[in-house]
């Protein structure tokens, strides 16, 4: 009687053992899946950042553009022939003893 209780002893440890081992296999498999799924879901994320980057990098450049050509027209604006024909233009003056015909 000893040897068949050891032997259902030994059944029922190998059956818990397959047991265990399926399911330590399952938990596995699921944190593998949730850790595959993660990983695409954060690539995601980092492609759009990359593209906002690139926009803002492509916005940083253009006002820099912008800035360049702010700085030039005030150069220009600071010159005496602009000053001049403003002066001309928007105002209507001349320099004394200038003589000043108007088309009809």
């Amino acid at each position: 009687m000893a040897g068949r209780t050891r032997r259902r002893i030994a059944y029922r440890k190998r059956r818990q053992n397959r047991f265990s081992m399926i399911l330590v296999t399952l938990v596995v498999a699921m944190v593998t899946l949730v850790v595959f799924v993660k990983g695409i879901e954060l690539r995601q994320k980092i492609d759009v950042k990359v593209q906002e980057g690139m926009a803002l990098d492509a916005q940083i450049e253009k006002e820099q553009n912008r800035t360049l050509e702010i700085e030039e027209l005030g150069k220009e604006v600071q010159t005496k022939g602009y000053i001049e024909d403003i002066a001309r233009e928007k105002l209507g003056l001349v320099y004394e003893g200038e003589i000043l015909f108007k088309s009809k």
